[in-house]
C-alpha cells in the first residue's frame, strides 16, 4: 500500500509540473501564458530552493519575473534554426538548465556569433 501511494504521488506531482513553452510558438492565449508563468515558477523554485540554498521569497519573485521578462524577448526570435539548438543543448541534454534567461542569453549570442566572420 505504501508502496503504491508513493507512486501515486510521483505520478501526480510530475503530471502536475507544467511544461516548457518554445517561445517561437507561443500563441499569446491565457493558457499558455498560465503555463509559462507556472514553467517560470516550478523552474525557479527548483533552481533556488533545491539546487542552492537561495529559497527567499525576493530572489524568487526577481528570478521569476527576469524569467518572465526573458521569455516575453525571445517570442520575438526570427531565427528558429538557433532557437531550437540552444532548446536543444540547455534544456534537452544532459545539462539542466532550461530557464528563459538562460535560453534567451545563449540564443543572443549565437544569433550574433552566426552572422561573424573571422577576418584578419
Amino acid at each position: 500500500m505504501l508502496k503504491k501511494t508513493i507512486l501515486l504521488s510521483i505520478l501526480f506531482s510530475t503530471a502536475a509540473q507544467a511544461k516548457f513553452i518554445h517561445p517561437m510558438d507561443f500563441d499569446g492565449s491565457e493558457a499558455q501564458k498560465q503555463e509559462v508563468i507556472e514553467y517560470i515558477k516550478d523552474n525557479v523554485k527548483k533552481d533556488y530552493c533545491e539546487q542552492i540554498d537561495m529559497c527567499q521569497p525576493s530572489n524568487l519573485r526577481m528570478m521569476e519575473q527576469e524569467n518572465l521578462d526573458a521569455f516575453k524577448k525571445a517570442t520575438k526570435a526570427t531565427n528558429r534554426k538557433i532557437m531550437d539548438q540552444v532548446i536543444k543543448d540547455y534544456c534537452n541534454s544532459g545539462i539542466d538548465m532550461c530557464s528563459y534567461s538562460t535560453i534567451l542569453m545563449m540564443y543572443e549570442e549565437n544569433n550574433k556569433a552566426d552572422k561573424e566572420e573571422l577576418t584578419w
